[in-house]
């Protein structure tokens, strides 16, 4: 019996709209925000839903995710990845973690 190699932890780029939920955090009169976050997972899928499960848990109501790839996808989709950004990947595939890099709230 042969063993299935092991998929290898990526970490995927996802835009999050979350929407009100009480004692979620955000100001006052927001209507909602959208969050940059960096989730290791084998598949965009699992980070998706790795990403949801974390965001709940801390509060927020997650309305809509969108994925942007590895990486590797983004650059050859020409996107330039800065210093920053890269260590924030490494730290969400070395912690298995979601990390939400950049969270800004919309204003009706």
């Amino acid at each position: 019996m042969t063993d299935k190699p092991s998929k290898k932890q990526q970490v995927f780029t996802l835009v999050v709209e979350v929407g009100r939920k009480a004692g979620d955090g955000l100001p006052d009169k927001a209507s909602g925000a959208g969050l940059i976050c960096f989730a290791s997972g084998v598949d965009e899928a699992e980070a998706v839903r790795e990403t949801v499960a974390v965001l709940k848990q801390a509060g927020l109501a997650p309305l809509d995710v969108t994925g942007h790839g590895t990486a590797g996808d983004r650059r050859a989709q020409g996107h330039e990845i800065g210093a920053e950004e890269v260590a924030l990947m490494d730290r969400a595939l070395a912690e298995n973690a979601v990390i939400v890099a950049q969270m800004d709230p919309f204003f009706d």
